[in-house]
């Protein structure tokens, strides 16, 4: 049995090598237009294999730094979002002070923009899009890729925030009232710019009347009224104070 699962193995891995295309060796300017083709084409598979071509025939090159980027731009294109993060990753490990680096980053941070769901999936792909969104503001602060990067930052925020949330109604709903505490509060401190900053202070306004901490239960309703006035949830808050005798 074993000896027919190896047989079936290697099968497999030949059949897997004969489908792979075979590149005559050819100048790295010749591999990086031909690639640079396809992807003007739409073809980025191929286009993918060529400019990993350029890398494998001719590592040494100038066209090899720049297919490098070129790669990563066609799995981007490609959706294939893992190899594109890879190849930048070798890119910015090889070449940090490089012109193309900016773009490099950005680029990071768009495959893991572009995997971003709803709130009530996990928000993996939010929390890797604001950290290479944040390193590339933070390195090249002028460049127009950090701009674009700034706006692209208040949604994946948002989504963050959005998440802490929904874990800290699950928390509230069950009694859990320490547990919310901490979620809504993480809302209020690290996600000011929010869509969430009004409901959660006043779920912090009602988890802490449920613990009977009226005081704090004054402090987070008398904040919310203080900087959203107008607000349905300053209204709710103000209620449920008055309610309480707080």
């Amino acid at each position: 049995m074993k000896k027919i699962l190896c047989l079936l193995l290697v099968l497999s891995l030949c059949s897997c090598a004969a489908k792979r295309e075979k590149i005559a060796d050819q100048s790295a300017e010749q591999l990086y237009n031909t690639a640079y083709n396809y992807a003007e084409e739409g073809d980025y598979k191929k286009a993918a294999t060529y400019f990993d071509e350029v890398e494998r025939q001719h590592p040494y090159s100038p066209w090899a730094t720049r297919a490098q980027i070129m790669e990563a731009y066609t799995y981007y294109e490609h959706n294939r979002y893992s190899d594109a993060v890879n190849t930048l990753d070798r890119f910015l490990s090889l070449h940090p002070g490089h012109k193309d680096a900016p773009y490099a980053l950005y680029l990071k941070g768009m495959c893991y923009y572009e995997q971003i769901s709803d709130v009530q999936r996990d928000q993996d792909m939010s929390a890797q899009a604001e950290t290479t969104f944040h390193r590339l503001i933070m390195l090249y602060p002028e460049t127009d890729y950090a701009k674009d990067a700034l706006n692209k930052l208040r949604l994946t925020r948002n989504n963050i925030a959005g998440k802490e949330m929904q874990i800290g109604r699950y928390y509230q709903q069950r009694g859990r009232y320490g547990a919310a505490l901490n979620r809504f509060s993480d809302v209020v401190r690290n996600y000011q710019t929010s869509m969430h900053i009004q409901e959660a202070l006043y779920r912090l306004t009602e988890c802490y009347i449920a613990l009977g901490m009226l005081p704090e239960a004054k402090r987070a309703a008398a904040v919310l009224g203080h900087n959203y006035p107008s607000s349905e949830w300053y209204a709710k808050a103000y209620a449920l104070c008055k309610a309480h005798g707080v």
